[in-house]
């Protein structure tokens, strides 16, 4: 049944993906034009539930597709930055995290596009990725429901998404390029392997 799904796109984890995508300007609006931070926290809630959801229905009922695997780290990013970007405005702290965040998403970004197309494949998730995601949504949901919050605890649970995030980054490098060597490797010995086939006709 995994074959069936792998590419498919409108598998129920594929769509709770779209929702998500959808949500941000309403996740912006409501911090930004509302100011209403439970609201906020709420929505983020939600889109956070929908995240576990769409990972937990793939996996138990087999619709993992390579969409699904592209397409789930999106939609967190993006809701990640947009909320961050809104932290910004009353936090000026969260800057860290933000450009943090920014520069690790586009250094993955381009050593992931690399290893997909050396090994024809999308890279799930790591365990540090995940940690880092439930590290970000904490802090944006202390500093939603939290105010005043206390300087100490900001800067303390700033400082701990910062040091993931990076930690992150160059634990996904790694494996990005380790995957990327691999497959120039398997390309090389492809070609070996022609030019061999060749010089025996």
């Amino acid at each position: 049944m995994k074959a069936i799904f792998k590419g498919k796109i409108w598998t129920i984890p594929n769509i709770l993906s779209f929702l998500r995508i959808c949500m941000i300007p309403l996740l912006m609006w409501t911090y930004l034009k509302r100011q209403n931070s439970l609201a906020t926290a709420l929505i983020l809630l939600l889109s956070g539930f929908t995240d576990t959801l769409d990972g937990t229905i793939a996996r138990r009922f087999n619709m993992v597709s390579n969409l699904g695997k592209a397409l789930d780290p999106l939609a967190d990013k993006l809701t990640q930055i947009a909320m961050l970007a809104c932290l910004v405005w009353r936090y000026p702290q969260m800057l860290l995290v933000f450009l943090a965040l920014c520069v690790k998403e586009g250094f993955v970004l381009i050593t992931s596009l690399m290893a997909i197309h050396r090994s024809e494949e999308v890279l799930p998730a790591d365990w540090h990725g995940k940690m880092t995601t439930a590290a970000l949504y904490a802090t944006m949901i202390v500093h939603l429901l939290f105010r005043p919050l206390s300087k100490t605890l900001s800067h303390a649970l700033i400082g701990l998404c910062a040091g993931l995030i990076v930690l992150s980054g160059i634990l996904y490098g790694i494996r990005n390029i380790k995957v990327i060597q691999r497959g120039k490797i398997k390309n090389e010995e492809n070609i070996e392997r022609i030019d061999a086939a060749y010089a025996d006709l």
